[in-house]
């Protein structure tokens, strides 16, 4: 137990340290001062909001899985399926790739489409976070890559195949960066995405804005104290304004993380910090603005607030991610349905008597998680 000599020696320290680095906070309130007269209001404008998210894999566990299935599932706000895959950190990588792209070239899944049009032949190829067929104890992690890449293959494949009937906002979950793909290969991602984008316009008129949303950002997190002593986006109305890249840099581990510089291979969009609500403590979001449609943002943002206002359970939170991010879970009956589909399956590959050994240890899996319930 700490003793109240120690509480005092303690807030004694705490606020020595806190005088002597204020100069960091003061720092950090002079780099962003400029951007105040940089914050531009939204006004509201009615389109089509949709998203895609991928099954998160560590929000979907199941009490019994020996061998660490992870279902790859990629579905949008409407509820449709666009990506389905099954893979365990020991799946074999050859098969796994040509399960997407066969050997003749042919796509067997939206992921097997983007490879094809990006002229990549295995997974491996596609991205060095995908061990290769010879690699030694690869690290587990690849699975979770995987599933990165499948909802990256989603949104592009929608993208393509078209069919909007109304101008359409695309809010991926997460900011349009990446570090996954090999070389130069998500650049080559988003001329294509820019193309298809551009090619739905061309032959329907319908405009189809792209935008990352993220919940929380290393910029903000370095700078949200700063901005609201500065008076930064604490207008009584929903408001934006850009980061400019040398703020970003500051704030990212990965330098190239940050847009406006030469290693930009890694970066689809220009960030903004964006609050949706009109009052002073209303949560402030990170956005990309896919780079290509800078012009438009102010169209954008205006369909960001739209579907914003009508957040629920989360207020002033895109709604069609929200609608996303549930369409995706899988929790109460599908969560048993799966849980019964592993167990099954894992079953039939033993003998009648080791199946008896299966049954007794997913019971105990069981009983061990009644206190939890």
């Amino acid at each position: 137990m700490i003793t109240p000599e120690t509480l005092n020696d303690i807030q004694r320290k705490l606020e020595e340290r806190s005088v002597a680095d204020k100069r960091v906070l003061e720092e950090l309130r002079s780099e962003i001062r400029p951007l105040k007269s940089e914050v531009r209001r939204i006004n509201p404008r009615t389109t089509t909001s949709i998203s895609l998210v991928a099954a998160d894999g560590g929000n979907n566990k199941v009490n019994f899985d020996p061998y660490l299935f992870q279902v790859v599932r990629v579905v949008d706000s409407c509820g449709r399926q666009l990506l389905l895959d099954l893979a365990t950190p020991t799946t074999n990588i050859e098969e796994l790739s040509e399960g997407n792209l066969d050997r003749q070239g042919n796509p067997k899944s939206a992921l097997g489409v983007m490879m094809k049009d990006l002229g990549i032949e295995t997974l491996w190829d596609l991205s060095p976070m995908i061990p290769k067929p010879d690699q030694e104890n690869p690290s587990p992690s690849w699975v979770q890559e995987y599933r990165d890449l499948a909802e990256w293959a989603a949104l592009y494949q929608m993208l393509k195949e078209g069919g909007f009937k109304t101008d359409t906002l695309i809010v991926r979950d997460g900011l349009l960066r990446s570090k996954i793909f090999s070389k130069k290969l998500f650049k080559d991602l988003l001329e294509k995405i820019d193309a298809a984008i551009n090619e739905i316009y061309r032959q329907t008129k319908r405009r189809v804005y792209l935008v990352g949303f993220s919940k929380k950002s290393k910029v903000l997190a370095r700078y949200r104290l700063a901005f609201a002593l500065e008076g930064i986006l604490t207008q009584g109305y929903p408001c934006y304004v850009e980061i400019p890249p040398d703020i970003q840099k500051k704030a990212y581990i990965w330098e190239e993380y940050a847009t406006g510089n030469e290693a930009e291979k890694f970066v689809g969009g220009r960030l903004f910090m964006v609050r949706f609500g009109s009052r002073i403590n209303d949560p402030i979001w990170p956005i990309d603005i896919f780079i290509p449609q800078l012009v438009q943002t102010p169209q954008i943002m205006g369909s960001l607030l739209a579907d914003a206002n009508d957040g629920f359970p989360v207020p002033f939170y895109p709604q069609c991610l929200q609608k996303a991010h549930e369409q995706a879970a899988l929790f109460g009956f599908d969560m048993e349905v799966m849980e019964d589909l592993i167990v099954n399956a894992v079953r039939r590959s033993f003998t009648p008597d080791e199946q008896n050994v299966v049954d007794r240890v997913r019971l105990q899996s069981d009983v061990g998680m009644l206190r939890y319930e």
